[in-house]
Order: C-alpha cells, then structure tokens, then sequence
C-alpha cells in the first residue's frame, strides 16, 4: 500500500507544474490512501500494545522466577547449616536442601527461559514501535504535501480561468464592436448636425428675400430719427 501511495506522490510532484488542474481525482485517491494508511496505523498502535503486554507480563513472570529460584537457594543453604549446626538431623537436611535445590533449579531454568523470550520480544516490540513511528510521521509528512498540492491546483485553475476569459475577450469581438458602436455614434452625430443645417436654411424664395432685407428696416428708422432732430435743431 505505501509503495502505491510513494508512487502516486511522485506522479503527482512530476505532474504539479504541466498539469496540476487535472490533480482532482488524484488528490481524492491521496485522501482515500491516507485514511487507509491511518486505518492501518491503528491496528499496528494496537499490535504493539499487546506487544508491550506480553513483554509487561513476561517480566513479571521473569521476576518472580527469578525471585523463587533465589528463595529455594537460600532454603537449601539454610538447610545444610542446620545440618551441620546439629539443629536438624544431617540426612534429613541434606534431603530437604536437595528438594530445595531441585526447585532453585527448575525456577532458574524457567527464569533462563523467560529471559531469552523475553529480550527477543523486546526486540520485536521496539523494532514495531520504530516503524509505527515512521510511518506516522510519514503520514504527516504526506498530508502536509498533499495539502500545499491541492492548494497550488486551485490556485492553478482559478489562474487558467481567469486567463482564458482575458484571451477570450478578443475572440467575442468585444473591441470590434465598441469600434463598430463609435462609428454608428458618429455617424448619427454628423446626421444630426445635417438636419440643423438644413433646418436653419431659408424654405422658400419670400424667406430669401426677407433674408437679405434684414436690417434695413433698422436703417430707415435710423435715417427718419436723424431727420427729426435735423428738423427740431433747424426751429430753434
């Protein structure tokens, strides 16, 4: 599984810049592998947690051979001095050390036992617990890439759209038909300035004739004043 998950990481690293758009379904095939390898970490957290237990239970076990063997032991040695002090009858000490000894001797060969098992689960335990170590942090590791990958392709796509709507502004012919707008703007322009040429133009030939005695009215009461004030000064 994790050689599946390498493998599509490193797809996914070769692919980020020529084609991280297309990074979607990948990503979610990242997802599903990182929840798997998380469903995975939590039986192994749970194997070693056995693990451990034996090993918890074995030393106990250990310890009490251990602690059994080292008892008979003493029996035995306490025996013998009875023995040789006279306070216990010398045969039948020296039968009850034996059976002390017998008993020492089965204890120390348990506890020989349990100490060879023992030192190789240790093994087995601090090897399992190394690899759910890496492994956690492997999966850490991942999500963090996985994370700053899916923040790149969005930001990727949001890029490629907004770069195609710029490109596409000349393919809708937007310019062309601002360009064709002004030009019909104009044109009605100069329309309208025609018909106010044409309004302001005389319409008939009494409008050309009174067009061009404009002013001589003017000029006639003009003459009629200067002629009254020539005849007033004349009087006086």
């Amino acid at each position: 599984m994790s050689g599946l998950f390498q493998r599509l990481f490193t797809w996914g690293k070769s692919e980020a810049h020529s084609a991280v758009d297309k990074l979607e379904d990948p990503a979610k095939m990242a997802e599903q592998g990182i929840r798997e390898l998380k469903e995975d970490q939590t039986k192994n957290m749970e194997a070693l947690a056995k693990v451990k237990a034996q090993v918890i239970r074995l030393r106990r076990d250990l310890t009490n051979y251990q602690e059994t063997a080292a008892n008979y032991e003493r029996k035995a040695m306490l025996l013998v001095q009875k023995g040789q002090n006279g306070e216990l009858d010398a045969a039948e000490a020296d039968r009850l050390a034996a059976e002390s000894l017998s008993r020492y001797q089965d204890a120390n060969n348990q506890a020989t036992a349990l100490k060879a098992d023992l030192e190789n689960l240790e093994k087995m335990a601090a090897q399992l617990e190394r690899n759910v170590q890496q492994i956690r942090s492997q999966i850490g590791k991942w999500e963090n890439e996985l994370r700053t990958l899916k923040a790149r392709a969005q930001v990727s796509s949001a890029t490629r759209k907004l770069n195609a709507e710029l490109a596409s502004v000349d393919g809708k012919g937007t310019i062309a038909m601002l360009e064709r707008m002004r030009d019909k703007v104009q044109e009605q322009e100069s329309l309208a300035e025609a018909y106010g040429d044409i309004a302001s133009a005389p319409k008939s030939v009494d409008d050309e004739i009174d067009k061009a005695l404009a002013g001589s009215a003017d000029r006639g009461q003009s003459d009629a004043l200067a002629a009254l004030k020539a005849r007033m000064a004349s009087k006086d």
